[in-house]
């Protein structure tokens, strides 16, 4: 029985969000709509913390706040941060007074009815040109496609292009990487221009995706889940709610071998205090 209510009386929509939708409409459904959490392996739960405290201290160094605690709490921080004092001095020396920075900048454009959002690790304006710098603390994709297709990539020149005097030719996005491959210590870049024809593209595209979760909203509200994947779609092997879907594998694929753990005895459960 569906209970949950689409937010009202504006939907705010980030990059994350139209990736999950691009990628399965029912997990979309399961996340945003239905709030079942999907749980985090205590591994990628440490990387996220990380990564927020790296953006924290570029946040900090930018505003010309202190960034000792950060260095001095994390080994890696401190390593990232030199690297890329060294790797890219022009960003991080604040000395160019024609460059306007705007650390954790955050801009919304209303679009058939969503509000789209978007909010840059770091926004460089001058005149007749604007970077947009994102932070990420894994390496660097070795095939530039993937990225190239990601709603990131796509919105957030889309967004600045559409609520400021920048021409979309006067737009570029660059990720910075720091988690370098192992022959190397330097941070590692990837930069994206944009252009009018992006622009009309991404422009395209959107009113594509957000007119399929409107109607699919609609019939979400009629008691209809929300579109799955074809049955055999790979990426639902990977996903955290493939057992809700039914789509976990009957068997092992050929040549390989499946061992279930066993059920714990009660000797085995920890007890949870009340």
């Amino acid at each position: 029985m569906m209970t949950a209510q689409i937010p009202s009386p504006v939907w705010r929509l980030s990059q994350t969000q139209l990736n999950v939708l691009a990628t399965c409409p029912r997990k979309f459904q399961y996340l945003y709509l239905d709030q079942l959490g999907a749980p985090l392996h205590q591994d990628e739960h440490t990387r996220m913390q990380q990564g927020a405290q790296f953006h924290l201290l570029l946040q900090q160094w930018l505003l010309t706040l202190p960034v000792a605690p950060f260095v001095a709490a994390d080994p890696a921080l401190q390593h990232w941060f030199a690297a890329f004092q060294a790797a890219a001095p022009d960003i991080l020396a604040l000395a160019d007074p024609t460059v306007q920075r705007s650390p954790e900048h955050e801009r919304t454009l209303e679009f058939q009815g969503y509000l789209l959002t978007a909010r840059y690790d770091l926004l460089l304006t001058r005149p007749h040109h604007a970077k947009i710098l994102d932070w990420k603390t894994y390496p660097r994709p070795r095939d530039r496609r993937w990225l190239a297709t990601n709603w990131q990539t796509r919105l957030y020149p889309f967004i600045l292009a559409e609520t400021s005097p920048y021409a979309p030719t006067e737009i570029e996005l660059v990720y910075w990487f720091f988690q370098p491959p192992t022959d190397t210590t330097t941070p590692q870049s990837l930069t994206f221009a944009y252009n009018a024809e992006h622009h009309e593209q991404t422009r395209q595209d959107l009113t594509h995706l957000l007119t399929q979760l409107t109607h699919a909203a609609d019939r979400y509200h009629q008691g209809e889940p929300f579109p799955e994947l074809p049955l055999g779609d790979d990426r639902c092997s990977l996903c955290p709610f493939a057992l809700r879907c039914d789509r976990l594998p009957t068997q092992p694929p050929a040549g390989t071998t499946t061992q279930l753990a066993p059920w714990p005895t009660l000797a085995e459960i920890a007890e949870i205090p009340l």
